[in-house]
């Protein structure tokens, strides 16, 4: 379904590990904005009011720990969501930064827990997984009177609970159909129930099929869709 653009302040020190994120970020669809110092962010925060910020607690300067006392004590700022991401093994802090109502994660984070709190944060109704836009030929049907006619369409997104088929000829509203994904050099065979229905201009992507969320599909199906989904997110940027 439609949603709105999220912003994140990103606050760390380091230049490559503000790259590797700000990268992935964009890929999840998300608006990013980077600081490298709690003094930049501040600066930053009075210009463009994020709608989430993620930070470090080893800053230089004003440690992140401070930055989040600072938030909390701006009438401003106090309302915007903060999620912890530290290399900062020393558990008292963490447990700081959580009595200031922060999730916290310890670097690296893979992108799907990453993704999971930073939904769980700032989304009224979050997603437990991440969706990603691609194109992926799937048969949708077995061509028989319950499973609906076979046909040929592309997947122009998809996650490890199901995906949104590009047609023309999409299924009623909560039919239970049969569906193949041809995933490289691999065949997922699953049964997916359809949500909604698009027409042409409408939804996310502004073009006419369904969002269907799968019913049955085997665990190694699923991690496959999760490992191509990680792959695709992370190409060409390496993590530091």
């Amino acid at each position: 379904m439609d949603r709105e653009i999220r912003s994140i302040l990103l606050v760390d020190s380091s230049a490559s590990l503000l790259f590797y994120l700000a990268m992935l970020l964009k890929r999840l669809e998300y608006k990013v904005m980077t600081a490298r110092s709690a003094e930049d962010a501040l600066r930053m925060m009075e210009e463009h009011l994020p709608s989430i910020i993620l930070t470090e607690i080893m800053l230089p300067n004003m440690s992140g720990i401070d930055l989040i006392r600072k938030i909390r004590d701006t009438a401003r700022l106090r309302a915007v969501p903060v999620v912890v991401l530290t290399s900062d093994s020393d558990q008292s802090k963490r447990d700081t930064c959580m009595r200031m109502g922060c999730a916290c994660l310890a670097k690296p984070a893979e992108p799907d827990v990453l993704y999971r709190t930073l939904q769980s944060a700032c989304e009224s109704v979050p997603r437990e997984h991440i969706r990603l836009t691609t194109s992926l030929k799937v048969i949708v049907g077995d061509g028989t009177v319950m499973g609906g006619a076979s046909r040929t369409e592309y997947a122009t997104a998809i996650s490890e609970g199901g995906l949104f088929v590009r047609t023309l000829y999409p299924q009623p509203r909560n039919a239970l159909t049969p569906i193949q994904i041809f995933l490289r050099d691999s065949v997922i065979n699953a049964k997916a129930v359809v949500l909604y229905i698009y027409n042409l201009g409408e939804g996310p992507f502004e073009e006419p099929g369904m969002g269907m969320k799968f019913v049955q599909i085997a665990d190694a199906d699923r991690a496959m869709i999760r490992k191509f989904i990680k792959e695709q997110l992370t190409k060409d940027i390496v993590s530091p």
